[in-house]
């Protein structure tokens, strides 16, 4: 009787689980912005901040944050802008004690650094934002290539020390770096649907696809368009 009487409790609990999950799904919402030029699913209308990111050599960016969440589950959108780097790092550079080439990086033409490294800073915006991942306090049970509608990035899987579940993305697109992240409590599914869903926009609002790999600072792939109208809302 104990038997059957725990079956039916964790078949009550499983179905109660999907119904949840079904009922949260049918809030969800395609966010767009034009601003930032890309496209996600959320599960509600996310608040925008205006923020600050850090490149590896110190260089203070201008970013944008954006957050939504469900119950206990948490989404964000992380964009740094990177389209001004050269002129912020060489004004960080001024500071700099003479001589300290670490600080300075190269100033000749042909330098793989910049000034105030800035080259490197840019080159290197994806590396480093999967490396901070490795420097939190969870267990980061995967890490590999992947790529949003042609645009080359690293997805991640994160096991937390409350066990809750993360599953984050980081890309580069218009000199702008996406850092994406869904963390669900432990025990429901795992949130990769989030990330996964990012899109990107042209100029114009409309959605593309490129037709073969896009590597930031290289020149762009011929992308396939949408509509404005199939990109959501202008924000």
């Amino acid at each position: 009787m104990r038997c059957m009487m725990r079956l039916i409790l964790s078949l009550t609990a499983v179905v109660a689980l999907s119904v949840m999950q079904t009922v949260s799904a049918q809030d969800w919402v395609e966010f767009s912005s034009r601003q930032d030029r890309f496209t996600i699913t959320f599960p509600a209308q996310p608040a925008v901040s205006a923020t600050t990111y850090k490149t590896a050599s110190g260089s203070v960016l201008p970013a944008r944050l954006y957050q939504a969440s469900s119950g206990q589950s948490k989404y964000s959108v992380l964009v740094a802008d990177f389209n001004n780097i050269e002129a912020i790092a060489a004004e960080k550079a001024k500071a700099c004690p003479a001589g300290a080439e670490t600080c300075i990086g190269g100033r000749n033409a042909g330098s793989a650094t910049g000034v105030g490294y800035w080259k490197a800073d840019l080159a290197g915006a994806v590396t480093y934002a999967t490396w901070q991942f490795f420097l939190r306090d969870a267990k980061v049970t995967y890490m590999g290539w992947n790529s949003a509608d042609l645009v080359e990035g690293h997805m991640l899987s994160i096991t937390n020390n409350d066990q809750s579940h993360t599953s984050a993305a980081v890309y580069m697109h218009e000199n702008k770096l996406f850092i994406l992240e869904g963390t669900v409590p432990a025990g429901f599914p795992d949130p990769g649907f989030f990330q996964q869903s990012v899109g990107w926009l042209d100029e114009n609002g409309a959605g593309i696809r490129y037709q073969t790999l896009y590597h930031n600072g290289f020149p762009k792939p011929t992308a396939t368009r949408g509509t404005p109208d199939q990109a959501g809302p202008a924000r």
